[in-house]
């Protein structure tokens, strides 16, 4: 008697596409599933974790939320993934479906190829690759590091025909998916929309769904339960680094910068505009303590769009520390970022 695989969701996409804010919607709509969430963060402070604990309940409980900090996870396999997802089929009451969300800058391919390991293969599935792209940041080509200068480049030397790293990491995430979703569409115009779109379906090497949603709200029969079997159409999803050993993330790093206590939230938003206009930050997010207020101010920045919101109430046991994670290209100026962040 064959034993019914549990489906796993894999939810790749650029940095701050609005993976988390799908995730979020699927667990506040479980469809009666009991799920698990694997959350790969890059960088060791696990905010994105933290926002999915904040909408816990009895289909995905906060024990099964697991986060993954160790390193981006198309790198970690064998040391993370492999153990976690062993650890959760153990459970008295194993989920009904696992939703693993990566970082921005994690390449699916090498994960899929871990669903090959013969420990795993007979008890889970990947029922599909959900893509995630920013609407926005997809007309306008901000998944490069700067456009003008490639641009420019490319004028001045006709042999050039390579795509930078970050727009690998991008080919390769729309290459692998089942279905791409172009979130954030009520930002840009129906033309720029009609753009996104044109240049996810060139990436794409085969036929797929491109849809357009708002703050990731999607019906979840439409992404849950497509019984895609990734693993086992692997040669369908090419990926500019097909060998798993070439892949590294030396192009980027992270810090985490402590900001004072009880900072200002316009000023907290404004010195994040600042540093993304003035250093090429790609991506910056964090928890702020804002004086008077007993709620904690979750920012997020993509680019120079910063969105600020409250959260959920300070925990008793927890300290009031404002913590900004920053990702930029490597090399970047950490003491001028961290003074602006800190005024």
């Amino acid at each position: 008697m064959s034993i019914e695989k549990i489906p796993v969701t894999i939810i790749t996409g650029f940095l701050g596409a609005g993976k988390t804010t799908l995730v979020r919607h699927l667990m506040q709509n479980p469809q009666g599933r009991r799920l698990a969430i694997l959350v790969n963060e890059f960088g060791d402070l696990g905010i994105d974790g933290d926002i999915l604990k904040g909408c816990a309940d009895a289909n995905c409980p906060e024990d099964a939320i697991v986060e993954l900090t160790n390193g981006c996870l198309c790198c970690t396999v064998a040391d993370d993934f492999v153990p976690t997802i062993e650890a959760l089929l153990a459970r008295p009451q194993p989920p009904d479906h696992i939703l693993i969300e990566t970082s921005g800058l994690a390449l699916p391919k090498p994960l899929l190829k871990a669903f090959d390991w013969p420990d795993l293969r007979s008890r889970i599935t990947v029922d599909g690759v959900i893509a995630v792209a920013d609407a926005e940041a997809v007309a306008d080509g901000r998944f490069a590091p700067d456009l003008a200068a490639i641009a420019r480049q490319r004028l001045a030397d006709s042999s050039i025909d390579h795509d930078t790293p970050l727009g690998e990491v991008f080919e390769d995430q729309v290459a692998c998916a089942d279905i791409v979703i172009l979130n954030k569409a009520d930002l840009v115009s129906p033309n720029r929309l009609a753009e996104a779109r044109k240049t996810v379906l060139a990436e794409a090497p085969r036929s797929i769904p491109v849809l357009e949603v708002t703050e990731g709200r999607i019906d979840p029969r439409v992404v849950l339960g497509l019984g895609a079997a990734a693993e086992n159409d692997l040669d369908a999803r090419p990926s500019h680094h097909e060998d798993h050993d070439s892949h590294d993330h030396d192009d980027f790093e992270t810090i985490v910068v402590t900001l004072p206590a009880d900072t200002n939230a316009e000023t907290i938003v404004a010195r994040m505009e600042a540093i993304a206009r003035d250093h090429s930050v790609l991506r910056a997010k964090g928890y702020v303590a804002v004086a008077g207020k007993p709620m904690r101010l979750l920012v997020q920045g993509v680019g120079t769009r910063v969105r600020a919101q409250f959260d959920r109430p300070w925990r008793a046991d927890e300290p009031r520390i404002s913590r900004i994670v920053v990702i930029a290209e490597r090399g970047f100026d950490h003491d001028a970022i961290t003074a602006v962040l800190n005024g």
